[in-house]
């Protein structure tokens, strides 16, 4: 496995028309692929999440095999100074063991199922919009994800998890001549594992739903 991060260059018009839709994302991520290559395999999937934070914008991907960005560098990036940097993820991997902490980022398509009338067998996905509901979402998918949010105290009052949800969207965009809307959300905070080979496969396999418009991928850095 592999995880690539590319800054893109948000003063040329490429990149705002790349970043107005995860849809066109999907696409240029999937073409950094031999087709080939795009499909999951037992190791992982392709996944790819962006971090805006002021002017700046941050893609990172992790994939199965290497990554070649040189259409995304010429498009949205800097054609003649800097290209992109691919690091081996297994070494990271390997390292992780149950009851190590670590601090997190995750996009997530916070959403839920439940059926689309009374009485049917057919289900629906609903979205959840709340900073509530979105923690709540994220807090029943810890365990079988293989780890878990410890608890904090602020400020004397009742202890909560060490989580916070910032960059909640709703994105609504065209694809194959119909409208997708796709509410997101980034959380950030503290983890502890609990089960390392879950949680690999969480890391490479990713969390959630809507893993090819940007969501379900989950970084880690030390706390610190």
């Amino acid at each position: 496995m592999y995880l690539t991060r590319f800054e893109i260059n948000t003063a040329r018009r490429g990149a705002r028309t790349l970043l107005a839709s995860p849809h066109r994302v999907h696409g240029a991520v999937l073409h950094g692929f031999p087709a080939n290559q795009r499909e999951p395999t037992e190791y992982g999937r392709i996944l790819w999440r962006i971090d805006q934070r002021g002017s700046q914008a941050l893609l990172y991907v992790v994939s199965p095999h290497r990554p070649d960005l040189t259409h995304l560098v010429e498009t949205a990036g800097w054609p003649a100074t800097q290209g992109w940097e691919t690091r081996d993820y297994t070494p990271l991997l390997n390292r992780l063991d149950a009851g190590s902490q670590w601090a997190f980022r995750l996009a997530a398509n916070p959403v839920s199922s439940r059926p689309k009338f009374e009485e049917s067998t057919r289900s629906q996905r609903f979205g959840h919009v709340t900073v509530e509901q979105q923690t709540e979402w994220l807090l029943r998918r810890t365990e079988r994800n293989g780890f878990g949010i410890p608890a904090i105290t602020l400020d004397g009052a009742d202890k909560e998890p060490d989580v916070a949800v910032h960059g909640r969207r709703v994105w609504r965009f065209p694809r194959q001549g119909r409208t997708v809307t796709l509410a997101t959300a980034v959380f950030e905070g503290r983890l502890e594992i609990t089960d390392a080979a879950t949680f690999r496969r969480s890391l490479t396999h990713g969390i959630g739903s809507g893993k090819g418009y940007g969501c379900g991928l989950l970084t880690l850095a030390p706390l610190g």
